[in-house]
């Protein structure tokens, strides 16, 4: 299977980005975690992000607030698909960070979820890696009926305690 790579642009961002591996260690889809940061790393992240494919990853999810360039200058050194997370901030909310992270030019796509959404990111890129593993196709159709029954019984204690 191959593996997602986890890249975020601080240390400071490991918070966020534990939810997104946490989602999937479940799946038991493989991952590595290292902190590149666009402006400070440069060389080092572009050099990660060329032999990335060649060490069988798949995927590459990248966390960034503030200026959060990292997902961009992920993209810009790969044609692997490259999911950015903006982490928000204390001034803007993370509302910098999404545009910087959203805001690409045509032909260096990067898939942009929610400011804070790492949980999304590692759902997305399950989906991705899925599309050649029949098995873990499998596990994300069963997290969908599962999350599925869960609000029709929640549906159920509501429309008992309101509807008679």
């Amino acid at each position: 299977m191959k593996k997602v790579a986890v890249l975020m642009g601080s240390d400071s961002d490991l918070p966020i980005v534990e939810k997104g591996i946490s989602v999937l260690a479940e799946y038991g889809v493989p991952y590595e975690v290292h902190v590149y940061s666009a402006h400070r790393t440069p060389a080092e992240c572009a050099e990660f992000v060329k032999s990335a494919e060649k060490s069988g990853v798949g995927v590459i999810i990248a966390a960034a607030g503030m200026a959060a360039h990292l997902a961009g200058a992920v993209a810009a050194n790969t044609v692997l698909p490259v999911i950015g997370i903006p982490v928000s901030s204390k001034n803007t909310g993370g509302m910098d960070a999404l545009l910087a992270t959203v805001q690409m030019p045509s032909g260096i796509p990067v898939a942009t979820v929610a400011i804070d959404g790492a949980a999304n990111a590692a759902h997305l890129a399950a989906e991705i890696i899925a599309l050649g593993e029949p098995d873990l196709r499998a596990k994300l159709i069963a997290a969908r009926e599962a999350g599925r029954e869960k609000v029709l019984a929640k549906n159920l204690a509501i429309e008992e305690k309101f509807n008679g």
